[in-house]
Order: structure tokens, then sequence, then C-alpha cells
């Protein structure tokens, strides 16, 4: 008599860990493209979003390439790492500025993607965060550089537990470019860990800011434009400013320094608490820095992720793009298993889809400040200082 052998279930086994993988590169180039077709059309709204790179990013690009930073023009308020991410699409002189930079953006896209399912997973709510919250933005992720930053913070802190000084060197780099990655390394374990990152990070900052100012003149006349900054009609304190108007107060949105800011009665004040609520987030950290006494492998994420929304909530200025920060930081923290952070997600991606309504859907009844525009940036703001203030009180309880 024969004994019938049960059929080997060996080959499914490839097939079924490939389906996660196979559909988030699916959804992957399916958003994509279709925020690609956004962009080329910009039609929605307002519009204009693209003019950002194919004007003024290409203008910035071409003072640089000839040896100098724009100090003179308003709308340049970054340091001088930004230099580098604006001449970059130059390496490509086969492609536009714009086709070339839209390249550049997708590619750091695609690196995030890659290096939140290598370490949560392609099945994992990491990655999907990133992949399905990104696209809620629409086009606005290629038309600024954001992606980019938010790239090199996000390898940062993913490499900063075993490779310190790969972390810290990145975030270094990625404070050269914008400053906020700089709070990447704030939940860094104290002892070896904390010494070789942020020993890393200020030689990597301190390097490419000083090799790009002696290559490029003015590499500092950024600080006189992000310091005569006002209160941006999409903040939080430009909330206050527009329910003060639509209760009849007085007050007008004019453009400047490259945003839509408020000017009149009361404008000096909302700045003046909004610099003050600043500082009182930065020694709110610095408590909790000091008190923390249990780390686990997402305390460094969920460090960062709650130091980012602080310092967001409490600005003069909360431009749309600053939505790709938090996604991507919050997509590290939902990495790991230890997290505080998960009921934070949920806030964030209605959050990010009002960003998209207000700009560039409504933009026009924003700064109009009509009801309709200046609701939707209202909720939009509580959504994000409820998010704070939750993930504050997470971090605080896991650690301290």
């Amino acid at each position: 008599m024969t004994t019938q052998q049960a059929p080997s279930l060996a080959p499914a086994g490839p097939r079924v860990a490939a389906l996660p993988l196979l559909a988030l590169c699916g959804v992957w180039l399916a958003t994509r493209l279709g925020m690609a077709v956004l962009l080329v059309t910009d039609d929605i709204g307002i519009g204009g979003v693209s003019t950002e790179v194919s004007v003024l990013y290409a203008r910035w690009s071409g003072r640089l390439l000839g040896g100098a930073f724009p100090p003179d023009d308003p709308t340049w308020q970054y340091p001088p790492g930004a230099g580098a991410v604006i001449m970059a699409p130059a390496l490509f002189p086969w492609l536009t500025y714009f086709q070339a930079f839209a390249a550049l953006a997708l590619l750091a896209d695609a690196v995030v993607t890659a290096a939140l399912a290598r370490a949560g997973g392609a099945g994992g709510p990491g990655v999907w965060m990133w992949t399905g919250g990104l696209p809620l933005l629409m086009h606005i992720p290629l038309a600024r550089y954001d992606v980019q930053v938010t790239a090199l913070a996000v390898l940062a802190l993913l490499a900063v537990h075993r490779r310190p000084r790969l972390g810290g060197a990145l975030a270094g780099l990625g404070a050269a470019v914008k400053v906020w990655p700089a709070l990447t390394l704030l939940g860094t374990p104290r002892g070896r860990t904390t010494r070789l990152a942020w020993a890393s990070a200020a030689a990597a900052a301190i390097g490419t800011v000083a090799a790009l100012a002696l290559g490029l003149a003015g590499p500092f006349g950024f600080l006189r434009q992000q310091g005569e900054r006002g209160v941006q009609v999409e903040s939080l304190g430009g909330s206050v400013l527009a329910l003060n108007r639509l209760l009849g107060g007085e007050g007008r949105v004019e453009y400047r320094y490259g945003a839509f800011e408020f000017t009149g009665p009361y404008v000096t004040l909302v700045a003046r608490v909004s610099l003050l609520l600043t500082a009182a987030a930065f020694l709110l950290l610095l408590l909790w820095r000091l008190r923390a006494r249990r780390w686990s492998d997402a305390t460094p994420f969920d460090a960062a992720l709650c130091a980012v929304l602080l310092f967001t909530v409490t600005s003069r200025v909360i431009s749309p793009q600053y939505l790709i920060w938090l996604l991507g930081l919050t997509a590290v923290c939902l990495t790991s298993r230890h997290t505080s952070q998960r009921p934070v997600a949920l806030l964030l991606l209605p959050a990010t889809a009002l960003s998209t309504l207000a700009y560039p859907v409504l933009y026009q009844d924003v700064i109009d400040v009509t009801p309709v525009g200046g609701g939707v940036v209202l909720v939009r703001n509580l959504l994000l200082l409820a998010a704070a203030a939750l993930s504050a009180r997470r971090l605080w309880a896991a650690t301290v």
C-alpha cells in the first residue's frame, strides 16, 4: 500500500511574503504617478504650486552657480546647506531644472520608503503611513525640497541606535539644510551614543556650512530675512488673528517675505507670544531630557516627533510642506512596536488632508480670511495642537 504524500507548501512561503512588497510597490508607483500628473497640470485651487520650482528655485540655482547666495532676496530664508539641494538639479543637464528637481524629490521619496520598509517590514504601519500619507499633500512634496530634508532625518533616526556616528552625521547634514533635523538627536540614549552622535552631527553641520561659505559669497544673509518674518496666515497665531478679523477686528493679509502674513493690530503681540511659546517648548524638552529614565528603541523616534510637533505649532509659520516632516517622523515611530505615538498618527493624517484643502484648494479663501478658509486652517491647527500635546504627554509617561 502506498502512502499518499501531503502536497508541499514550501513554495507558498516566499510568494506570501512577497505580497506586501508587491502591494507597496504598486501603491507607491500609482500614487506617485498621480502626484506627478498633478504637478504638471498644477491647476487645483489657486494653482502655481510648481512655480516655486520652475521660477524661484531655478533663479536661486542660477545665483548659487554664479558663486553667491541670494542674500538680497527676501524669500531666501534657509541655511547655507539648502544651497546644495537647490543646485543639485544642475547635475542633470539633459533635463530641465523643473524635471530634475521633481526626479530628485521622487528619488528621495523612494529612499525613505525603502528605509521604512527595511526597518518595519513592507507590510508594517510605518512605511504605509508614509506611502499613503504623502499623497494627501497632492503635488506639494514634489515642488518643495522638504522630502529631501526629511529623507536625511529619517535615515539619521533609523541609523543612530546601531551606528551613532552615521546617524549623527546625517542629522548634521539635515540641520545644515533646514535646521530641524538636529532635533532627531534629542532622544538618543545618554552616554556613548549621545556623545558620538552629537559630535558627528556638529562636525557634519559645521563642515558643510564652512565648505559652502568658502565657495559662495553671502552665506548668512538668510538670518536677516528669517528674523524679520511676521505671522503667517496659516500659523496657529494666524488663526487667532483670523478669528479676530472674522469677529469684526482690524487686520490685513499681505504678501511679505515669500508668504502671506497678517499686518495690523495685535500682530506684534502674537509674534512675541509665539516666540515665548517656542522658548517654553524648548525648556519643556530640556526638562524631559533631564528627567527621562526609561529608554526603548523607540524613544529617539518618539522624542524627535514630539520636538518637531512642539516647534511647529509654536512657530510663526506653518507651511503645508511642514506636514512632510511630521509624516516622515511619524512613520519612523510606527516602525517600532514600542512607540508611544500611535494615537498621534491618527491626528496627523486628517491634519495633512486639511493642509492640502487650505493650500492650494481653498487658498484664496484663506488669504481673504473668509469663514471657510479661516475655519479649515483653524481646525487643522487645532489638530496639530492636540497632536503636540498628546505626543508630549505620551512621551513623558513612557520615559519619565
